[in-house]
């Protein structure tokens, strides 16, 4: 057997039409008789065979078979493809692909020799000059090993230096099986370790030409070739340590930093928890930290000169508490208050929004060129205003925006903005359209367009009220009665703002019933802003009950109270006032009495 050292051998196998049938059986008693004498496997010799005509077919690859039984299996079961002779392209495969490491090619920095034999009985129909010489220049070792009609100036164009060594013609296929011998002993040749001091520090591999030194596992070839040093496994930063690497000869151990351990992965690491011991005498909350422990108070208490016990603070003048109206401190704690009939907003601090009753609101504004780009800018302000009243959010109101002159432009749709900030910073954006006071066509765009399900409105069987806001300063240019009409029959609640020279008429056509609640009219842009206070207690139903309305059992009580003192006063009062008429009406009689014997006396 040939034992001096690993082999990549591939054979290239011509099977073009001139090669007859038994001759190609010649041929696989060939390969079976050169790989029976290897030592065959994936650490020694590995094996690959294709076959070539005018195309090339990979029969099975370096990396496919490691044993001679399955390597003759395959041997057997090839069927000659019976065209052309592309040599070259056959030469061009073996070195692109089939020496490739995907094909199971060692890498060419182990130095184990890449072989090539050719067998071909005939003259290439390609050029082989050139591509063989690449592929002896890439590493591979070409035998050439030509048959009957093969032609010599190919076979040594092919072939590997020296051409004595790597060229062989043989006159007839029947010979082709006694050549195997001579071929093995071209490749196994000695065993060049046992020959001569290798000098390898650790093991030294044969090949048929020469050897090269390898080094025991966690260790790396240094630059002499023959001497090894301990690979640092964690230099190439592929350890997966958490905190710090430790490298042992070839391998590695992990290590965390004082203060952590490390986990059951061996490479992650966790910080001790000192508190868990619980020795901290903390009042409140205690806190580990890589080299011990600190105590923390909750949120509205301070923490004393003692760094254990807490005391509580007055957070309202303390922290930045944000409230629009009152801060009101608890122990630990606060929380904002708003004046009486106003109520305190989902974010616990802002008052006099609508906090209740969410809704679908399209605003259209006048854009004609009457409004003035001045203006135009106040109009903008007011719509921002509104914006302010609302709870804007994707589940609570929806706002959208529709400008028109002669033509109709949706500003942004229901869908598009889901918060007051980004609405107003929309709304300023705005571009002043400046033409004709289309309101009919607006109405119609609001109706058909605004309110659909596509642009964010939501269904009706979710019962969320839908607000139309129209905002006009001049009478219109077309007829608003048809689509003022239809806005209501769909379910619309239709608000109408007037501004100059705004025509009532068309005001109160476009307004829900009662229509005195549901329209606004204004004399002057800069004196607009009462109107947004009408559209907050018509839009806010809660906000609009005045200071009449009953809000706890306690307030009922206390009311009913006064009332009966009060008129327990009164009724007091009055029976004083009786008896003080009473008195007085008998002191003007004595004095009628008195008068009248005065009177006689005289």
């Amino acid at each position: 057997k040939c034992r001096t050292g690993p082999l990549d051998i591939v054979f290239v196998i011509d099977s073009s039409r001139s090669v007859r049938p038994f001759e190609f059986e010649i041929m696989r008693q060939f390969m079976m008789d050169i790989i029976g004498s290897l030592d065959v496997g994936p650490n020694a010799t590995r094996i690959g065979v294709i076959q070539y005509s005018s195309q090339v077919q990979n029969i099975f690859s370096l990396k496919t078979f490691f044993t001679r039984e399955d390597m003759e299996k395959a041997i057997n079961s090839i069927i000659p493809l019976a065209q052309g002779t592309m040599t070259g392209l056959a030469i061009q495969y073996a070195m692109n692909v089939a020496f490739s490491t995907q094909e199971g090619a060692r890498p060419l920095h182990k130095k184990i020799p890449r072989i090539a034999i050719i067998v071909t009985d005939g003259r290439p129909q390609d050029r082989v000059t050139e591509v063989a010489t690449q592929a002896r220049n890439a590493g591979i070792e070409i035998y050439a090993v030509g048959i009957q009609r093969a032609d010599m100036n190919s076979l040594r164009a092919m072939a590997s230096p020296p051409l004595e060594e790597h060229v062989f013609l043989v006159e007839s296929f029947e010979l082709i099986q006694q050549f195997a011998k001579q071929f093995q002993d071209k490749l196994c040749g000695l065993d060049m370790c046992m020959e001569q001091e290798h000098g390898c520090q650790h093991s030294c591999i044969s090949t048929p030409v020469s050897f090269y030194c390898e080094c025991n596992p966690g260790y790396r070839l240094n630059v002499d070739g023959k001497s090894c040093s301990p690979i640092d496994a964690c230099a190439d930063g592929r350890h997966g340590c958490q905190h710090v690497c430790v490298s042992t000869r070839g391998s590695y151990s992990c290590h965390c930093h004082m203060g952590y351990y490390l986990n059951q992965d061996r490479r992650s690491c966790s910080m001790i928890d000192y508190c868990s011991f619980g020795n901290h005498s903390c009042q409140h909350e205690c806190v580990s930290i890589p080299h011990g422990h600190y105590c923390r108070c909750r949120s509205g208490f301070t923490l004393q000169p003692d760094a254990k016990s807490c005391r509580a603070t007055d957070l309202c003048n303390g922290v930045d508490h944000g409230c629009e109206f009152k801060c009101v401190s608890t122990e630990g704690s606060y929380h904002c208050m708003c004046p009486e009939g106003q109520q305190l907003q989902a974010d616990g601090k802002a008052c006099s929004k609508c906090g209740s009753g969410h809704v679908d609101l399209v605003l259209v504004i006048d854009g004609s060129k009457s409004v003035r780009p001045q203006n135009f800018e106040l109009v903008k302000q007011f719509v921002n205003r509104i914006v302010d009243l609302l709870e804007v959010s994707p589940h609570g109101t929806r706002v959208g925006l529709v400008q028109y002159s002669s033509r109709v432009r949706t500003e942004f749709p229901l869908n598009k903005y889901h918060s007051a900030d980004e609405i107003k910073k929309a709304v300023m954006e705005v571009e002043y359209m400046e033409k004709g006071t289309m309101t009919g066509l607006a109405l119609k765009h609001m109706v058909e367009h605004s309110f659909s399900e596509l642009e964010g409105a939501r269904p009706l069987s979710h019962n969320i009220p839908r607000i139309g806001l129209v905002f006009t300063d001049g009478r219109s240019q077309d007829d608003i009665s048809e689509w003022a009409r239809r806005a209501k029959e769909s379910g619309i609640v239709m608000f109408a703002v007037g501004v100059g020279k705004a025509v009532e008429e068309e005001l109160r056509a476009i307004a829900s019933e009662p229509v005195e609640q549901h329209f606004s009219y204004s004399a002057d842009f800069t004196t607009m802003t009462h109107l947004v206070e009408n559209f907050r207690l018509n839009i806010c139903p809660e906000e609009g009950k005045g200071v009449t309305e009953i809000r706890s059992p306690c307030e009922c009580e206390a009311l009913v109270q006064f009332q009966t003192n009060t008129v327990a006063i009164l009724q007091s009062l009055t029976e004083k006032n009786i008896l003080w008429a009473r008195s007085l009406a008998q002191m003007t009689a004595r004095l009628e009495d008195l008068e009248k014997q005065l009177a006689h006396k005289k």
